[in-house]
């Protein structure tokens, strides 16, 4: 069913019955794999008498995600390992190692495929990347090199808007506006250099562009805005504002599992797709929230094959705001994203400029 719903164009067609169904016996057997080629797993599991025979979603055993900051956990042999993923941090932070098979790393292209085309369509557009080139080694990478690869097979005429310096090539970007005028663009960068390196400099120049049609992407970093006091609404209206750009999609994702992100719709809620989940959970007593209550998010997916990332609890503070009945026509639960808990670490895709 996983290949599926992987090939479909709708990656939102489960409702609540069928894909508690289908993700408990994914994650079932999930679970028990990694039990049984994880050691390190497979001790947390017994140290804490965890049962890997749960029945439904909220009884399923997780992972702090902190522990991949602390321990190497895969999977597979070392020869298997295709690629790893690691997590932006500053000089002297811990970083997380995901290791990836080409199995797994085949799954989370194909998941990231059918959630944007779902949102951008199937045509490529000519495409700006606001950020500079960074993508030298594509065997180890950042999360934030590891985003800006795997949004890019949306685009083509890849443009990279800014220097070495994080500084804006005004006059290349002109030209790239010129080549391609009349037809829409497809745009994508990290939140907070969209608003620090493009959107507050052409905003300084009080320089308006016109990018009626065309579509940005962007996500993490939303520390550093709620710091300036900008929130998701600040930030579409300057938007609106300065480029005339009215299709605007935030998400939400982690390296720790790549390709399940979740997309912002129309109506501003973050969708959790039919391979993915989320549960809520009492930052205290980490027992379940109901809809509607702020506590920690915990992450389900069936995408990780080469490392048990299959459940994990973040650091990330949010709520389930309704199930099946969004406005925009998406099946599955919606929620909201407030923050970090607070004193936890940095560990947003680009929390940081650091790769």
């Amino acid at each position: 069913m996983i290949e599926e719903i992987l090939s479909s164009n709708n990656p939102y067609q489960l409702n609540k019955f069928e894909k508690q169904h289908f993700l408990s016996e994914q994650l079932r057997e999930l679970t028990q794999y990694h039990y049984d080629q994880c050691i390190p797993y497979q001790r947390i599991l017994d140290k804490t008498d965890t049962s890997k025979h749960f029945k439904t979603l909220e009884e399923m055993p997780y992972l702090p995600v902190q522990l991949f900051k602390m321990l190497d956990l895969f999977s597979l042999p070392a020869s298997e390992h295709f690629k790893t993923l690691k997590s932006s941090g500053t000089t002297g932070q811990q970083v997380s190692k995901i290791y990836i098979d080409r199995a797994t790393s085949v799954l989370q292209t194909k998941a990231l495929n059918v959630i944007v085309r779902n949102f951008l369509g199937k045509s490529r557009l000519p495409m700006i990347i606001i950020d500079y080139n960074f993508l030298e080694n594509r065997l180890q990478f950042s999360a934030r090199a590891a985003g800006t690869i795997g949004f890019s097979q949306f685009g083509h005429h890849h443009f990279y808007a800014l220097d070495n310096e994080l500084h804006m090539k005004e006059e290349e970007f002109d030209k790239f506006l010129e080549q391609y005028e009349g037809q829409p663009l497809f745009l994508f960068g990290f939140t907070f250099i969209v608003w620090e390196h493009f959107l507050q400099y052409f905003y300084k120049k009080q320089k308006k562009l016109d990018l009626s049609g065309s579509v940005l992407i962007h996500g993490g970093g939303w520390k550093k805005l709620q710091d300036q006091a900008v929130s998701d609404q600040v930030f579409k209206r300057m938007l609106k504002e300065q480029f005339n750009l009215t299709s605007v999609y935030n998400y939400y994702g982690m390296v720790e599992q790549v390709g399940s992100i979740y997309m912002q719709c129309e109506h501003g809620h973050l969708h959790t797709p039919d391979f993915a989940d989320i549960l809520i959970r009492d930052p205290d007593t980490l027992d379940v929230l109901s809809n509607g209550q702020k506590g920690l998010i915990q992450v389900l997916s069936i995408l990780p094959r080469s490392y048990p990332g299959h459940s994990l609890l973040t650091e990330d503070i949010g709520a389930i705001l309704g199930e099946d009945d969004c406005a925009c026509g998406r099946k599955g639960k919606y929620f909201m994203v407030e923050g970090r808990l607070p004193k936890a670490e940095l560990r947003g895709c680009s929390d940081t400029l650091s790769i």
